[in-house]
């Protein structure tokens, strides 16, 4: 996994997922631009809305003790990504969402 990567962390004490950006990985935990996957419908509604953003996504560090496990956020066969279902729906990769890539012309 790499930085920048777009990821969801399992986390445990509370149990959550975390959907977003990895922004750095070492032995002390994870810092992530994202949100919890529960969010994700709501925070894409309000993207396509032009609303104010009221669940914008946060950085936060999660230290390695309530990581249960990081995953890419990859199609599983038939079924899109987050990532996935975010370029469908808003018309542009998270990623150019987030500012790491350019649109392309």
């Amino acid at each position: 996994m790499e930085i920048n990567s777009i990821v969801i962390v399992s986390l445990t004490g509370p149990k959550e997922k975390i959907w977003g950006q990895l922004l750095g990985l070492n032995a002390a935990g994870a810092t992530l631009r994202g949100l919890s996957v529960e969010l994700f419908d709501d925070f894409v509604r309000q993207i396509l809305a032009q609303e104010e953003l009221a669940m914008a996504m946060a950085m936060v560090f999660y230290p390695m003790h309530r990581i249960e496990r990081i995953a890419l956020d990859e199609p599983s066969g038939p079924i899109p990504s987050l990532a996935g279902r975010f370029r469908q729906k808003v018309g542009i990769s998270v990623e150019q969402y987030l500012g790491l890539e350019t649109p392309r012309v």
